[in-house]
């Protein structure tokens, strides 16, 4: 809930200057930084079971929230946008990680060996993380847009789901199939992302209703 209620600055933002320019720029730090969290691994307690799945799992989900508020407000194109934007942050992101990596540390410097474990790119997950995040948001932007021009703008909470939950369900088996085939266990890793994902998805239900009311019914002021 702390993690998503940074969307709700984004549609205020929306609504007093009728521009997605915060929720761009929130979105593209979410993916960003879920590029870098995910080199831990962490457990999660969901109380009735406890999986393992990258730390950026949480942050990375909120994306499709992101998307889908730039869709309801601004329409599909808005959101094909956007997510060619943060690709090519991601794009920046890794050139410059992969600089600094590979400039010789000073002489004093000692935290070499750290910073390879933590911030040393695998051309293998990253290659992954790039395919499903085109192949899975642009996906969740499609699914959106239909369900709204197929039920008429009605029942929110459907085209959030229905496009969320599907899109973050590929992006899992894309990225685990991609980046961990052979080397670590595929069923733990698939299910213990589809699962802190699904519920980050179930969570964001509510917070699309206020975003919808934060973007269309609070007063306007000059």
């Amino acid at each position: 809930m702390g993690i998503t209620s940074f969307t709700l600055f984004g549609a205020w933002y929306a609504r007093r200057f009728d521009k997605p320019d915060a929720l761009i720029g929130l979105y593209v730090v979410f993916v960003a930084l879920s590029q870098i969290v995910a080199a831990k691994i962490a457990e999660y307690d969901l109380g009735f079971i406890t999986v393992t799945a990258p730390a950026a799992v949480l942050i990375y989900s909120v994306t499709y929230l992101f998307t889908d508020i730039v869709n309801e407000r601004f329409g599909r194109r808005e959101v094909h946008k956007m997510i060619l934007i943060a690709f090519v942050t991601q794009l920046a992101l890794v050139f410059f990680l992969w600089l600094g990596t590979e400039l010789p540390p000073a002489p004093f410097w000692t935290d070499q060996e750290a910073w390879d474990s933590i911030i040393g790119l695998v051309p293998r997950i990253t290659v992954a993380s790039w395919v499903a995040f085109l192949v899975s948001e642009n996906l969740d932007a499609w699914v959106f847009d239909w369900f709204r021009r197929v039920t008429g703008g009605r029942y929110l909470w459907m085209r959030n789901v229905f496009s969320s939950v599907p899109a973050l369900s590929v992006d899992t088996l894309l990225f685990i199939s991609i980046a961990f085939w052979g080397l670590m266990p595929m069923g733990d890793l698939i299910a213990g992302q589809l699962y802190t994902k699904w519920l980050v998805g179930l969570v964001n239900i509510p917070f699309m209703y206020l975003n919808r009311w934060l973007m269309f019914k609070t007063p306007h002021r000059a």
